[in-house]
């Protein structure tokens, strides 16, 4: 048995004028995450922590900001793919560990549809994948909601 540990980070600006994506819902809000793709954080930092697990560097390096094919893309698709390459590799999901730091808007009600949406894409059970939102209660530019950040953790196994 072959067990991999990754860790994944993202972070993104908000600003009016964009639709917020979080785990794959859109979340009623007056602003958006600014980003090439839909800037979603959780998203983004789950497919960095299995990334990372297969020491295949990040999101970026798969899906540059400079290509204008990902201008506006789906982050769910984006992990749908790096998902395809962890199980092209034999790799599964034992569990994965996502938190959301924002300010507000208050997430908790969309947190089980996130669940479902970020473990169909990575092919698991949604009881091996866990999301929560913290607050960062007021400090620095998250504390001022001037932006928002994801951390993930996840377990991958393979035989």
């Amino acid at each position: 048995m072959k067990l991999r540990i990754g860790q994944g980070f993202d972070a993104h600006p908000l600003e009016p004028g964009r639709r917020l994506i979080l785990g794959g819902v859109e979340v009623p809000h007056e602003r958006g995450l600014r980003g090439h793709s839909d800037a979603d954080v959780a998203t983004h930092a789950l497919a960095n922590a299995i990334l990372g697990a297969l020491g295949e560097g990040d999101l970026g390096r798969h899906f540059s900001d400079q290509d204008p094919e990902y201008k506006d893309a789906n982050s769910i698709e984006l992990l749908r793919q790096v998902w395809r390459l962890a199980a092209s590799r034999g790799f599964r999901l034992v569990n994965a560990d996502v938190t959301i730091i924002a300010q507000r808007p208050r997430l908790s009600a969309f947190l089980g549809q996130m669940r479902a949406n970020l473990a169909a894409a990575v092919a698991a059970d949604p009881q091996s994948v866990n999301v929560k939102a913290s607050s960062p209660e007021g400090l620095g530019a998250f504390g001022r909601a001037e932006g928002m950040m994801a951390l993930a953790a996840v377990l991958l196994e393979a035989d």
